[in-house]
């Protein structure tokens, strides 16, 4: 496999997870008592996109839940993307948040369907600039 159908292979990888996740919170978005999981779901799309679009871009990354520090590599390379990761920087805390007991509340189903709505936004951007053979 040549170096460009390798990355485009991991690309596709990335997006296909995401979009598992996408599907994930809109299934669980009708149950009042799985909102908690249509943000972390919401929240692990969004990653998986901009990983997505690093990937594309052939730039490394480490592990990392963190919207901010991705978003602003992405950045570096597409600064067009400022207002979808602005306004996915947020869904960082649902990588933990609400995943554990102890959590003094649940997410709103008003959060959650924000949520959901900032992570499709990230994963469109993200699937509109990279090439139609790395789309899942």
């Amino acid at each position: 496999m040549a170096p460009d159908d390798a990355r485009t292979e991991d690309v596709r990888a990335w997006l296909q997870k995401a979009n598992l996740d996408l599907r994930a919170a809109e299934h669980e978005m009708p149950e009042a008592g799985l909102v908690a999981d249509v943000v972390f779901h919401a929240q692990q799309a969004a990653e998986k996109s901009l990983k997505a679009f690093l990937a594309w871009q052939d730039v490394p990354f480490r592990k990392t839940h963190n919207i901010e520090e991705l978003g602003r590599t992405c950045l570096s390379l597409d600064a067009t993307l400022r207002s979808v990761v602005d306004r996915a920087v947020p869904l960082t805390e649902y990588a933990w948040k609400f995943r554990y007991p102890g959590e003094p509340e649940e997410p709103s189903l008003e959060e959650a369907r924000d949520a959901l709505d900032a992570a499709r936004a990230v994963y469109e951007a993200i699937v509109t600039r990279v090439g139609s053979k790395a789309r899942a």
